[in-house]
């Protein structure tokens, strides 16, 4: 059956099932709102036509497609943890050229988006879901959970400077929210600092140790919320079992 646009609709479910952009990104293409600049684009066909109005539905049976690829339905949500090797960018296309970290995840995996992202530089925890509108939700900083960092520098941080952080600090301009940073071990001319955050803004750790007068030699991620790296090995992913998803990240009230 065909779906048609309905400009005053809701999201949807039941008969007319959901809008275009919400079953993509429950298919793990990309967040609602990526899906959103596909179909701007062009680049999604229903039925193999062409999707021109956001609020076409998508109901059981309709064929959909990204780029030519056909996608499959959404299943269950699922989640991973991935332990990032440095060196690989977060993204699923490198202008560049550069290795992303979809290029290396072991085979067998459905498509997945990440939950946030981890620069080229770093490594350590990555979630990994097969549900874009619940990489969506475990990104934004309102839902209060905590990322924890392990970064090694060069210099011997002050102890005061790093408590200060959690009254939150400028660096350019720019307003960060209070970070805890405490001094962990010191080793010759290079020191382990442990830091927790609720934002994860984009090189955010980078930018305040720079603001210190510290230079970042190296950069792990620890856990993302209640989600551990652990023992997990470089380069490996293991799924969250489902039970352990549904008491960490309870359904989201309708």
């Amino acid at each position: 059956m065909n779906a048609t646009p309905q400009d005053d609709a809701a999201d949807g479910d039941g008969e007319r099932g959901d809008r275009i952009a919400k079953w993509l990104a429950h298919a793990g293409v990309a967040s609602r709102r990526d899906a959103e600049k596909l179909l701007a684009e062009g680049k999604v066909r229903l039925n193999n036509a062409v999707v021109t109005h956001p609020a076409t539905f998508v109901t059981e049976g309709d064929l959909v497609t990204v780029g030519g690829v056909l996608v499959d339905p959404p299943g269950r949500t699922r989640l991973w943890r991935y332990h990032k090797p440095e060196g690989l960018v977060t993204t699923h296309r490198d202008e560049k050229g550069r290795t992303t970290v979809f290029e290396r995840l072991p085979r067998g995996l459905p498509r997945v988006v990440s939950v946030g992202r981890l620069d080229l530089n770093s490594e350590g925890l990555l979630l990994l879901t097969n549900d874009g509108a619940l990489a969506r939700r475990l990104e934004l900083p309102s839902n209060g959970w905590i990322r924890r960092y392990r970064v090694r520098v060069f210099g011997t941080p002050d102890p005061a400077r790093l408590a200060d952080l959690a009254r939150g600090v400028v660096v350019d301009g720019e307003r960060y929210g209070p970070i805890e940073a405490g001094l962990d071990s010191k080793k010759g001319d290079n020191s382990w600092v442990t830091v927790a955050l609720r934002e994860g803004r984009n090189r955010e750790v980078r930018k305040v140790m720079a603001h210190l007068g510290l230079q970042v030699s190296r950069l792990i991620r620890v856990a993302y919320g209640p989600f551990q790296l652990g023992l997990l090995p470089r380069g490996e992913v293991e799924e969250v079992p489902a039970k352990v998803l549904r008491e960490q990240v309870p359904a989201e009230k309708k």
